[in-house]
């Protein structure tokens, strides 16, 4: 017998370092020793069960067959139909299978017992149960035999672990996770989430953002796929959902439900809003976000590497909602029109900052909101011939088309005319 001490300490070892459970490693070194025994002792397809005690390190064998009834089992005639029913289609599925479907067995001395020859060893067995019969317990095996023990344990080790790794992080999915980038091949990133590797894609990445290796970064964890070399986990930096669960972090006000983040537009790397809303009466919701002195969304700027945040008081209504997300910019008025479009007036010197450098402010606004806006100052509102006329049903109409090209037909000849006399003078 084994240093029985020894032997369980080198299983604890192995279940903390592959993060799976004691009980999954002794069934795992179980199902070798089984498969050893058979190797050397056992005879073709019978089934061997082996019991490893932790206490004593003792090993008990089994053999185990299915107790059947003639009912239960293929005559020499259907055997011979299925087999020209086989070769007439050429299923994919093996012969077990189909057997299996259809609720009959191939008699094997090996794996079946009849039921009658069962109860004389159990009485209390019933048809389609297992009849577990003792074995001499060997402790001596051959080389090919303890190979064999080997390859089994590797590989059901291997299973157990793709499998904890697949259930753990699937669990994490939408969550913000912590790395080290690894290395980086190409344009992918490859980063350390703990037992496994997360992939950073390009189109995940944030522009201008650098990766080297040993770098510890936050990701959001996208998604966690099956596949036949182990699970395939793909994180990101550019997706929206980062910044409120970053927030999340910061905030404990976000994490309680106090404040809740409604909305969220981002271009990662440059700029991004969110809409905060608080569910409690007294809480500021900005406020609480941006924390004392800007702690918290400083902190969530520098994860972020210097990405800019606007953080707006969400609103029920869409003219408020919409003034709000024009932010910084001070609006003076917001006009609802028809298929989803809204006018925001601003004064002349209020324009570019509603609009921002190449759109894009109001670009992140209208993601914010959901709404097309159109940023005017007063005097431009009045040039595109839009009236706005509050009608019973509090609906708004844009002026006819024809209308306003009577306008700019009139403001052209009047430019051309003046152009004219200029000329002559």
């Amino acid at each position: 017998m084994f240093d029985i001490k020894n032997f369980t300490a080198a299983i604890a070892q192995i279940a903390e370092e592959k993060g799976i459970s004691r009980e999954k490693v002794f069934e795992t070194i179980e199902m070798a020793i089984a498969a050893a025994y058979k190797k050397d002792y056992g005879e073709r397809g019978q089934i061997i069960k082996a019991k490893l005690s932790p206490e004593t390190g003792e090993i008990k064998f089994w053999q185990v067959k299915q107790a059947v009834t003639e009912d239960m089992i293929y005559s020499e005639e259907e055997l011979v139909e299925l087999a020209e029913k086989r070769e007439v289609e050429q299923p994919a599925q093996s012969p077990t299978g189909i057997e299996a479907g259809e609720g009959k067995v191939r008699f094997n001395p090996e794996k079946h017992i009849m039921l009658e020859e069962a109860k004389k060893i159990n009485s209390k067995i019933k048809a389609g149960e297992d009849l577990e019969t003792p074995l001499e317990t060997r402790e001596d095996y051959g080389r090919i035999a303890a190979q064999t023990a080997k390859q089994v344990i590797l590989q059901r080790i291997k299973e157990a672990e793709r499998e904890f790794i697949f259930s753990e992080f699937k669990s994490k999915e939408g969550e913000i996770i912590s790395g080290i980038v690894q290395r980086v091949e190409g344009r992918v990133v490859f980063m350390d989430i703990g037992k496994a590797l997360g992939l950073l894609l390009p189109e995940e990445q944030v522009p201008g953002e650098f990766y080297r290796p040993s770098q510890r970064l936050k990701v959001y964890l996208l998604s966690v796929e099956e596949t036949p070399k182990g699970p395939s986990i793909l994180v990101s930096r550019a997706y929206p959902k980062i910044i409120s669960k970053l927030f999340e972090l910061e905030v404990p006000e976000v994490s309680a439900g106090t404040v809740v983040i409604k909305s969220v537009a981002r271009e990662p790397g440059s700029r991004s809003k969110i809409a905060v809303v608080s569910n409690a009466q007294g809480v500021d919701p900005i406020g609480s976000m941006v924390g004392q002195r800007g702690t918290r969304v400083s902190a969530v700027i520098n994860e972020l590497g210097g990405e800019k945040i606007d953080i707006i008081e969400w609103k029920e209504t869409p003219e408020e909602y919409i003034a709000n997300s024009l932010s910084p910019a001070k609006v003076l008025e917001v006009k609802i029109l028809p298929r989803n479009k809204a006018l925001a007036i601003v004064q002349e010197d209020q324009l570019s900052l509603a609009i921002g450098r190449e759109g894009q402010n109001v670009r992140l606004a209208a993601k914010l909101t959901g709404w097309k806006i159109d940023v005017r100052s007063p005097e431009q509102a009045k040039e595109t011939g839009i009236e706005v006329e509050e009608e019973a049903k509090g609906e708004v109409k844009e002026k006819p088309k024809r209308v306003i090209k009577k306008k700019l037909a009139k403001k052209s000849e009047a430019r051309s005319t003046k152009s004219e006399t200029n000329s002559n003078d």
